[in-house]
């Protein structure tokens, strides 16, 4: 990226960052997913019991490792042996947690995340139940507003997260959305999170460089 070009991203990471603090949500700036683990642990205690939501971004920036040193009670979704009914109780127990981390599909520079489920877990706890919520975001999910939010995740998000879970959808083969009526549809719930009642619950990191869909 030359100067120019980062100049005009850095006046957008500025106004996004100013824009989550106007929204109760707490922003933060790192340059590299190297600098991640430093900042996450600080926002951990030793003995915290910890979920995630389902993401590339996580095992990207190896957070899903930095859960399993055993410095955390990791409710851990990915765990080997894992049923769907014992995953349907840990989705249950997240509620509960300390801290939950995740991603986001985008993030506006009006301060805003946007997000589609498929079971609607990871919005879930996004909204309410765990005291803290950490969202990690590459740069390539930084967008001007809900208008391009909605345009990335049904052109770029939900195909790429449909060709990664193997899902038999239109969009697997099409490259974009169809609004189908697959079995295997994972955009079925639409939120949109802004101004936050509780301060700073939500911590919202933006990493300099693409991570995840």
């Amino acid at each position: 990226m030359d100067k120019n070009t980062q100049k005009i991203t850095s006046l957008k990471i500025k106004r996004t960052l100013e824009n989550l603090e106007k929204n109760q949500m707490k922003g933060h700036y790192i340059e590299s997913a190297s600098e991640l683990e430093t900042l996450v642990k600080s926002l951990l205690s030793p003995g915290d019991v910890v979920s995630v939501g389902g993401s590339m971004t996580l095992f990207e920036t190896n957070m899903i490792e930095l859960l399993r040193s055993g410095e955390y009670e990791f409710l851990d979704r990915y765990a080997e042996g894992m049923t769907p009914e014992k995953l349907r109780s840990l989705y249950r127990q997240s509620f509960s947690a300390n801290t939950y981390l995740m991603s986001t599909n985008a993030l506006t520079e009006n301060g805003e995340l946007y997000n589609v489920d498929g079971s609607g877990n990871r919005v879930a706890s996004l909204i309410y139940g765990p005291d803290r919520v950490i969202v990690i975001a590459g740069i390539n999910k930084l967008v001007r507003n809900l208008d391009e939010a909605i345009v990335r995740n049904r052109q770029l998000s939900a195909p790429s997260n449909c060709a990664r879970l193997d899902m038999k959808t239109p969009c697997t083969i099409t490259g974009e959305c169809m609004d189908c009526h697959s079995p295997d549809r994972i955009c079925c719930n639409y939120v949109t999170t802004s101004y936050q009642r509780i301060k700073d619950r939500i911590h919202v990191i933006i990493v300099g460089e693409p991570l995840g869909y």
